[in-house]
Parts: C-alpha cells; structure tokens; sequence
C-alpha cells in the first residue's frame, strides 16, 4: 500500500487559503490554486514544471483511480495530505474533489510576442466579470491568439473562478497588463475596436483584410470602450445581430470576432 503524504501543516493551509482569497498574495507570490482531479491531471501531463504543491484529501486517497496515482507519484513535487473536513475549508469549490495545486505563474515576453512579423491580439478594457474573462481566455488559446492584454480593473486572470473557466489553458496564452492600447501602437499594432453601435462603425462582415499586427479592442458590456480607446482605432466594428437581440456578451464578441478576423489575408 503506498504511503500517504505527510500532512499539510496549519500555516500551510493559511497560505493556500490565502492564495485562493487575495490577489496581492497571488501576485507577490507568483502562484494560484487549481482545484479538481481533472485539471490537476492535466496540468501533471502538460505543465508539471510549473506545479509547485499538490494537496490531496484523505477521502480522495482512498478512491483515486491507479492511472491518477501513478502520474501523482511520478511528480517531483512536494505532495501533502490533510483530513476532508480540512480540505472543504480550503477549497473555493462548493463541493471539493480532494485535491489541489499550487502552481507557479507563468512569465511571458512582450518584446517577443510583439517582435513576431503577425501578431493577432486581444485587448480588454474593464472586463470584470471572472467567467468572461475565463471563457476569453479559453477562446483566445484555442485560437492561437498572440496574446491577451487586459486593463488593471479587469478581473484577475488568477483569480479562482477564471481559472476554472480557461479549462487549463492558462500557462498557455500569454497575458499582460495594459493601462491603454497607447503602447500597443507605438509597437506598430493597429486596434480595431469593436462597438455595439455608433456612428462610424460599420459591420465587421463589411472588412476584407487584417493588418499584419492587429489588437481587438473590446469593454465591458456595461459600459463599452473608453472613448480614449476608440478614437485610438484605427477601425471600428460591428457585429450584425437580430433586432431581437440587443447586444451580445462580451465573451461571445470575442469568440465572433477573433475567428473572423483570424481567417483574413494579412495587409501591411
């Protein structure tokens, strides 16, 4: 019978605790949780480099399947153990699987991500819903997105709820912070912004070709883009919807527009 991890101590738990609760932790100590039995699997297939702790419930131990405990055993992890009734107080889910990992935050090149000869991004002003975020994320992953970048009222991409709406695509796309897209432009990017309505923006089906270096720009759904943001476009869209519909979420806008404009033949 293999032998269980030694137990998570108290201050350990306080600092899990911690790195799930507060963004400032999260960011000093360049670490976030993931919780769940699928998205620990796949981060041990794909990322254990970046895995730093994993934390497993009594119960968990004793019904884990052998393929999971063999991956588990075979990380050159630090691995702890703690009784169930301790674990659900960890956890932020509303019913635990049993473990979890503390895994090291990705660092990205934004010199090198921009220096590429294409580039296809997305830029996200105020977006401060965490499953929009998330769902963004994912898209934009799944896409081959350059990179994302989001202003600092976003919500964090760390945080525990956008985490688990990328699905495990997090250490895959790179994200950066952004006060504005002023800087995306001195690097030679060109925004397309995209609108609800307004006057002088036309229908994204209307565009037939992208810029080499293109940033969508997307708001929130309250309140849009700044105006700062879309009198720094170089284009502004729309996306032709029903009359029924009023408007879309944002995180569909994306996934609508990113598609679209991934497909165009690439201008200067």
């Amino acid at each position: 019978m293999t032998p269980s991890p030694p137990l998570l101590t108290r201050s350990q738990r306080e600092h899990i605790r911690d790195l799930l609760r507060d963004k400032h932790v999260r960011t000093r100590e360049r670490a976030f949780v993931v919780e769940g039995a699928h998205a620990v699997r796949d981060l041990l297939t794909r990322h254990p480099e970046q895995i730093l702790t994993i934390v497993t419930a009594s119960g968990y131990l004793e019904k884990e399947k052998r393929n999971d405990r063999l991956l588990r055993l075979t990380a050159s992890t630090q691995q702890y153990s703690c009784p169930d009734i301790q674990f659900s107080k960890l956890s932020d889910l509303d019913t635990p699987q049993g473990i979890l990992a503390v895994v090291r935050q990705p660092t990205w090149d934004e010199e090198e991500v921009l220096g590429q000869p294409s580039v296809l991004g997305i830029f996200g002003e105020q977006l401060q819903d965490p499953a929009n975020v998330g769902a963004i994320i994912r898209t934009a992953a799944a896409l081959n997105v350059s990179a994302l970048w989001l202003t600092p009222e976003s919500a964090d991409v760390f945080h525990p709820k956008v985490v688990r709406a990328t699905s495990g695509v997090l250490l895959v796309l790179p994200i950066f912070a952004a006060k504005d897209v002023s800087g995306l432009i001195r690097q030679g990017c060109q925004i397309f912004a995209a609108e609800t309505a307004g006057k002088g923006a036309g229908s994204i089906d209307e565009i037939h070709q992208a810029p080499r270096k293109l940033v969508l720009a997307f708001g929130n759904e309250s309140c849009g883009l700044s105006v700062q943001t879309i009198d720094q476009a170089a284009s502004r869209f729309t996306i032709p919807l029903n009359r029924s519909v009023e408007s879309l979420n944002v995180a569909a806008s994306v996934a609508i527009a990113t598609f679209f404009f991934s497909r165009l033949s690439k201008g200067t």
